[in-house]
Order: C-alpha cells, then structure tokens, then sequence
C-alpha cells in the first residue's frame, strides 16, 4: 500500500508497523470534520487562485458526495490506509483523479488533524451541555415536589442538620450548571482555527486563514503555526471538564446508592434501573449508580493519560499526538452515556418521606437550633454552644431527644428556656426558620429554583 509520504522510502511498510501506525479505526469517527474542513479548504484556494474556480466546484461537488455515501453507509473504510485524511483524500482521488491531488496543497496532516478536533469537539460540548440541561431540568422538578420533605443534612457523613430533599437536589443543581458555564467558557479556546499552519511553519501560497475560519465558523485563527499544530490544550480541558462532571455525578450516585441502602432507606430505585442477585432472590442493587461511579475511574484515566502523553513533547508535532483521540473519544462517549442515563433513573425514584423525617428526630439534629435560641436572648453563641451540647448529654443519659427532654432540663442549663423551646427545635420549624437565600426552607429553595429556571431559559 502506498503511502501519501511514500515517495522518499524505496520499500512499503511492514504489515505490522502499518497497523500499529494507523489511526482510521479510531479517527473514523471525524469523516464529516475531514471532509467539511476540505471543503472550506478548497474553496479557499480557489478565493486566492490557487485552484481554478473549476477545479474548486469539483473538489467540493466530490467531497460532498462522498459525505453523503458515507453516511448512507455505501462507503468501506480500507482499514490499510493511516487515517481518516488519508481515506477522504483516497475517496476524493479515486472520483475524480488528477484534481482530487490538489485538495491538500497549503495544507499538512498535521493543520487538518487539530482542525477535525476542534471541529469535532464544537459540536460535542454542545450535546454534553444538551444533557446537562436535561439533568439539571430533572433535578428541579423532583425539587419543586420535595420542598417540604425534610431529611437530615450530613457532615463527615454524620447526620448535622435538618434541611430539605428539595436542598439537598439543588447542590447538584449549582454542580451541573458550573459543568454547563465551564464548557461554555472552554469553547472560546476550541473555537480558533488552525488551518493555514501547515506541519509547523506555514506555507508560502498565498493563502486566506481567515476566510476558511469563516467558513468553518471559528471565532479567529491560531497566531503561531508551531502552536497551531502542536497544541492540544484544548483537548486537556475539555477531558477536565468531562472529569469534574463525573466527579459530580460519582457524588450523587455514591448519596443513591446509600439512600437506597437497608440502613437509610430515604429512596427506593424503580425495577426499571436496578438489578438483582443471581444467588440471593431478596437483592435490589443499585448498579446504575455503581456503575456511573466506577465509570468515573476510566474518565480520570483518560485525563491522565493525556496529559501524560502531552508532558515532555518538544514543539511541533509529534506521533504521539496521535494518543489524544482515544482517550478523548472514551472520555466524552462515558460522560454522554452516564448524563443521558441518570435524568432517567432520577425521574423513578421513589422517596421514603417518613425514613427521611425519621432520621431527623432520630439524631440531635436541632442542636444548633437550640442554641440558637439562647442567641436571640442575648447569650453568646460560644456560651450557648456550650450548653446545647450539655442537653444533648442529658438527652443521652435519658435515651431521650431533645424534643422530649423536661423543660426543668432545659431551666436547669440556662433559666432563659421557655416552653417555645420545644416550637424553635421541632424540625419542621428549623427549616422554615433558615430563609436566607442558598438555605433550606421552602421559602428559600422556591426562589432558587425560580432562579435556576430562568438560567435554563438563557441556556437551554
């Protein structure tokens, strides 16, 4: 098989050192970036006269053609070839001959490679923030039907104090729209266009960069032909950014998997999204969720992997470069498939409201509410402080709570405790009490989620 830079070499390549060489079984994937960014490519030479206006119709006519076959599946792939430049440019000679040779002229694989990239990730940030919308949309509306389900807020996985399910959903709320606004802000680093930088040094054609950036929808033009080629900060960031939105949802679906547990018992999976045991026929497990948190692992591989790949490579390119797609391509098919599968799971649940208000009485939660009683009577908060945590040791004495521990208990640690002691600690009550914004009650969570609908309308 001849290859495209075969000329200087007097013998083919080895079979095996063709196959560890190639990428079309993976690079496969960005055809339409290849064949687009030819197209601009072409009618930008036949702009500048490099290319007669025929020459130019004719490449374009033929690199359309060949989209649409490949996409309506009448095209093989020759999985010989190196990549998918050197597949599109095989397609194109083999329709139209002589001239199909010209389409790479002021052009190196290595300005096409970085260009079919970002092209490529243009589009897929915008189907990852589509499905972050779709999760964030979700969350919502679970929260608008839990406002009043109370549940017990942890610390060091200890439980702290009563908040909402409602508030508890919108924490992954404020999570997924950060993911969102941080694609948002790498997509101005994505959208500059490489094309024109050659292998590293430019061309002498008298070429247009900015027109085919035009064409291709890019905000601008890489100002260094080295770093044109050579650069795939891009790339990291955007693994980075696949890697934080699973570092969320391996949060939340570690929080799943306990609250489906025996021991919480605050939701219930629907059969839909859960699986069973082959040995023991009482088993419900939560393997989406255990799943999603494993996947989370293989993003962070991808990350590392990258910028391992990237860390001592002189300028410009180098085949190593050729690593990128893989673990790009991994990273960004498990982030979709995790995000897609999870508003589902999430939709089904069933919530275990009286588990989740249990759990709240069960545990000294209005401790702090308690002191801050004594506050609002003029006590010093370290002072009453310390005498809430004494009537938590004397409601433990009595294997009591402190909604049932004797007013007297109560006189005997400071004469400032009335009978509405047991009103400011009833957990309903602390809620309600937190009202300032980013808090728990109802009243603080409905206007957030008022908010956080008005930032899906802008985004969305």
């Amino acid at each position: 098989m001849k290859q495209l830079w075969g000329s200087r070499f007097s013998k083919g390549l080895d079979k095996m050192t063709n196959d560890f060489n190639s990428s079309l079984s993976f690079d496969q994937r960005l055809y339409k970036y290849d064949i687009q960014g030819s197209a601009a490519h072409a009618q930008m030479l036949g702009a500048q006269g490099i290319l007669t206006q025929d020459e130019c119709n004719k490449i374009v006519n033929a690199l359309n053609e060949i989209l649409h076959k490949i996409e309506s599946g009448q095209v093989e792939f020759d999985y010989e070839l190196e990549d998918i430049h050197t597949q599109v440019e095989k397609l194109l000679i083999n329709k139209i001959g002589e001239t199909g040779k010209k389409v790479h002229t002021a052009r190196s694989r290595n300005d096409q490679v970085a260009l079919d990239i970002r092209m490529f990730l243009k589009d897929e940030e915008h189907e990852v923030q589509k499905l972050l919308i779709k999760v964030i949309n979700v969350l919502l509306q679970l929260s608008k039907k839990h406002l009043n389900t109370i549940m017990s807020g942890y610390t060091h996985l200890q439980r702290a104090q009563a908040i909402t399910f409602a508030h508890h959903l919108g924490a992954y709320v404020e999570m997924f729209k950060r993911d969102h606004e941080r694609l948002e802000d790498a997509y101005k680093r994505i959208n500059i266009s490489p094309l024109g930088a050659g292998a590293l040094a430019g061309t002498p054609h008298n070429i247009d960069r900015n027109k085919t950036a035009e064409l291709l929808g890019f905000d601008g033009i890489a100002l260094n032909s080295l770093d044109a080629v050579s650069d795939r900060d891009f790339a990291v960031e955007f693994i980075s950014s696949m890697s934080i939105i699973m570092m969320h949802l391996s949060r939340f679906c570690e929080e799943i998997i306990l609250w489906a547990s025996s021991e919480f018992k605050f939701i219930e999976l629907d059969d839909a999204f859960a699986t069973g045991s082959s040995l023991m026929p009482q088993k419900k497990n939560p393997d989406i969720a255990e799943l999603i948190r494993g996947k989370t692992g293989r993003v962070y591989g991808d990350l590392m992997a990258i910028l391992t790949v990237m860390k001592s490579l002189p300028l410009a390119y180098n085949k190593d470069m050729q690593e990128d797609k893989e673990c790009l391509f991994d990273a960004l098919d498990t982030v979709k498939m995790c995000l897609a599968i999870l508003p589902e799971m999430l939709a089904t649940i069933k919530v275990n409201k009286e588990n989740m208000l249990k759990s709240v009485k069960d545990g000294f939660l209005n401790a702090t509410d308690a002191a801050d009683y004594l506050v609002k009577k003029g006590v010093p908060f370290r002072d009453a402080h310390e005498i809430a945590g004494k009537l938590v040791s004397k409601a433990i004495e009595k294997k009591t709570s402190l909604d049932e521990l004797e007013l007297t208990d109560y006189k005997a640690e400071n004469k400032l405790f009335e009978n509405d002691i047991y009103d400011a600690i009833a957990a309903e009550n602390t809620v309600k009490a937190r009202t300032v914004i980013g808090a728990p009650s109802p009243e603080a969570v409905s206007k957030v989620i008022a908010i956080n609908e008005e930032w899906i309308k802008k985004h969305d």
